[in-house]
């Protein structure tokens, strides 16, 4: 397999990787504009916009842009990040032209019909009611906004019910036209594609694009941390606890996701056997690593009883104690392990390809290569997971909700107290 990059005069960026027997691919277009790109008053027009790419063309209606890729059998979707937005085709290898005219009509052709944003804001609210009826949604929503709060970084994807309640085409076509210029666009492509081809085709259909001068509206995060805890009469507790990580340009970062692996990561790990297998205080539990441009959250999840909130979180927290004293090489090589498969199964897949083609060429301004990225997890020690672990142990920015029958639950001073004893 190999990966071909091009860069248009304009600034618009592709970037194709060609998987030998496939008959199908993945192509779409990744925008570096997402929720933290937002000012307060624009909070959820990202997502807003996102939906609104699929109601109306100048020369395609709503149904006939989803018929166009469903009448070939191929699917089309999209989502918002807090980082990007992106839009995605999957289709047969004859389609693949279809596929991208169809994607670039939408970012480029959308109208935005009275009508229709009406239509969607209906939609929307129906999603955030949605959202803030899922505990296991909304708990993560409030530890991003405990983390960092009166930032963009922390304000939700969706946005709040008044102001996606008010959005117009005006907030839309301005959004549009502060954020998406070619510079911002990223268009990768992974399977049974032609990247001279592909590039061609993006060479009539974005090679116009005028490059523009993004807003310097991106403030730099504040990891700050503290707690919110809202009692419901809900059968479970739902925890989380959040600690600063590195970002996913800082090298530590690799050591935190083993660390991250090796606590919470799988039914072997150490939060899985401890506090679900033989304690039986919960049916969910893990620990993960995530990261953005210039901050990173290790982020631990668990569900329990009221009466057993307690315990949980007291062993929650003497677990990642521990992991900084006595983290065994076995453990490293079973994350490292379990890592590296995740990577390697998942990139069987066009889709997950051309997502990663896109992700890293946005880091790096380049896709290294799989090779590179497995002797870096490979390059992670038991000492620096230890190391780590004790940097975390010994962190005093933590953030954590509790959301449900949680008056049981021990504050937040109590466990950083805890962990750092």
């Amino acid at each position: 397999m190999s990966v071909e990059l091009h860069t248009l005069p304009n600034g618009f960026r592709i970037a194709t990787e060609h998987m030998p027997g496939l008959k199908s691919a993945s192509i779409g277009i990744w925008v570096t504009a997402g929720g933290r790109h937002e000012r307060i008053e624009q909070n959820g027009i990202a997502h807003f916009l996102e939906h609104m790419a699929f109601k109306g063309t100048k020369t395609r209606n709503a149904l006939q842009i989803a018929e166009s890729i469903e009448d070939v059998g191929g699917f089309i979707n999209a989502y918002t990040s807090r980082e990007m937005t992106a839009y995605y085709a999957r289709v047969l290898e004859n389609d693949v032209p279809l596929a991208l005219d169809v994607i670039g009509d939408i970012l480029l052709n959308s109208v935005f019909d009275p009508a229709e944003i009406e239509v969607e804001r209906g939609v929307i609210l129906q999603e955030i009611g949605q959202s803030l009826d899922t505990p296991d949604d909304i708990i993560f929503d409030w530890l991003q906004e405990v983390a960092y709060p009166d930032q963009a970084l922390g304000r939700t994807i969706l946005g709040p019910s008044e102001r996606v309640g008010a959005f117009g085409r005006q907030d839309l076509s301005g959004f549009v036209a502060e954020h998406y210029g070619p510079g911002q666009m990223i268009l990768s492509a992974a399977g049974a594609v032609d990247h001279d081809a592909i590039c061609r085709a993006a060479e009539g259909l974005f090679g116009h694009l005028s490059p523009i001068a993004a807003p310097n509206i991106l403030e730099a995060a504040r990891f700050q941390g503290g707690e919110r805890r809202e009692d419901k009469a809900l059968e479970q507790v739902h925890f989380a606890l959040a600690l600063e990580g590195p970002t996913y340009r800082d090298p530590e970062i690799f050591a935190a996701q083993v660390y991250a692996n090796a606590l919470g990561g799988g039914m072997s790990s150490r939060l899985f056997q401890e506090v679900r297998e033989k304690r039986g205080l919960c049916y969910t539990i893990f620990a993960q690593a995530g990261a953005y441009e210039d901050t990173g959250l290790i982020t631990l999840y668990a569900g329990t009883s009221a009466d057993q909130i307690a315990e949980l979180a007291h062993v929650t927290i003497d677990e990642m104690k521990r992991a900084a004293g006595d983290m065994a090489q076995a453990e490293v090589d079973r994350a490292r392990v379990q890592m590296k498969a995740g990577m390697l199964m998942g990139l069987e897949s066009p889709s997950n390809r051309a997502e990663r083609l896109a992700r890293m060429l946005s880091i790096w301004g380049r896709v290294p290569s799989i090779e590179e990225t497995v002797e870096k997890i490979d390059a992670v020690t038991v000492g620096r997971v230890r190391d780590y672990a004790e940097k975390m142990a010994g962190g005093t920015g933590t953030a954590m909700t509790l959301y449900g029958p949680a008056s049981a639950a021990p504050g937040l001073d109590a466990l950083r107290a805890r962990l750092a004893a």
